[in-house]
């Protein structure tokens, strides 16, 4: 059975260790003592408890069937006379998008503007990471 102590929790939920903690505290996320005495959270709690975060809709979502929403801050934007691209970091991650000119001006994207990147895509590649 794989457990994820406070930290790797939070990581993987995208959250700090003190948002971890306190859902764990206020019994929205089941915890446990492993033989050290740290608190770790069961793999398979851990994945119902993202699953069940997911299902609910973010603001501004809209209709959209794009179920890949990861919203981050704009830490870059190189323009030139027609494209674009804009740089988002999300939590631990930088998310790239090649755009045209007009819609990064339209959106009114700057540095430090709050950003959601929409990702649909047919072929999603998905690598095993040991903890």
């Amino acid at each position: 059975m794989t457990q994820f102590r406070i930290s790797e929790t939070a990581e993987l939920l995208g959250v700090s260790a003190d948002t971890a903690r306190r859902w764990i505290d206020g019994g929205k996320l089941a915890a446990s003592r492993d033989d050290h005495g740290h608190r770790v959270v069961d793999g398979v709690d851990l994945a119902d408890f993202a699953r069940s975060r997911a299902a609910a809709p973010e603001p501004g979502s809209g209709g959209s069937s794009a179920r890949n929403r990861l919203r981050g801050i704009v830490t870059s934007v190189v323009k030139d006379a027609v494209m674009a691209q804009v740089d988002i970091q999300v939590g631990p991650f930088r998310v790239v998008s090649l755009m045209s000119r007009e819609a990064v001006d339209e959106l009114d994207l700057q540095v430090g503007s709050v950003a959601v990147a929409v990702v649909k895509s047919t072929t999603v590649v998905v690598e095993r990471s040991e903890p």
